[in-house]
């Protein structure tokens, strides 16, 4: 049985509860109850802590549109010193992301690419696996993984953890940008607390 939702008891506020009990029980209703009242407890304080992404978010997001010129993406991510930007359209939806990697990957460079092959293209020297296009719709990754305000950070680091990716969009219901939760974002809340 498993009863994991954030709204309810989960199978371990039921394991914490029992561990609260000392030695062997043989159940009857007033245990069952005490073990519920235990178990109910423990949920509401887990649900307590829940943080909302809208609390550790940034809501000021430098933002590219997918027609814009790959140089600038470049540019805006050096002088940012951010490594990734949301793709949106003219009313601000979310249409895909773009990072260095993706601005590495338009040179050439593969992910373990070596210190020599960023000199080689810096010095100018073509490179076979250089990827076509010269605009961000061309080397943006589409669509982008968004989350919403009231999802709880844990679940936000799991995704960014289980992806391998650095940030997420934060979108309202009409997937409109509000906000950006990165990494960087999760460690300054966790070192305040």
């Amino acid at each position: 049985m498993n009863l994991q939702t954030d709204d309810e008891m989960s199978d371990e506020d039921l394991r914490f509860a029992l561990k609260e009990i000392d030695g062997y029980i043989d159940i009857t209703e007033g245990d069952l109850k005490r073990i519920y009242a235990l178990a109910l407890k423990h949920a509401k304080e887990r649900l307590a802590r829940k943080v909302p992404v809208r609390d550790v978010m940034t809501t000021d997001v430098i933002t590219i549109k997918k027609d814009v010129d790959c140089r600038e993406v470049a540019r805006l991510l050096s002088e940012n010193k951010i490594s990734g930007l949301p793709v949106v359209d003219d009313e601000k939806h979310v249409i895909g992301m773009v990072t260095e990697a993706d601005v590495l990957y338009m040179a050439g460079m593969r992910r373990g690419h070596t210190f020599k092959d960023i000199l080689r293209h810096i010095i100018g020297e073509p490179h076979p696996r250089s990827k076509n296009g010269n605009t961000v719709e061309d080397i943006m990754t589409s669509p982008a993984i968004t989350t919403k305000p009231d999802t709880d950070i844990r679940d936000v680091a799991r995704i960014l953890d289980e992806k391998r990716i650095k940030r997420l969009p934060v979108v309202d219901d009409e997937n409109i940008l509000i906000g950006i939760i990165s990494r960087a974002n999760l460690i300054r809340y966790t070192g305040k607390g």
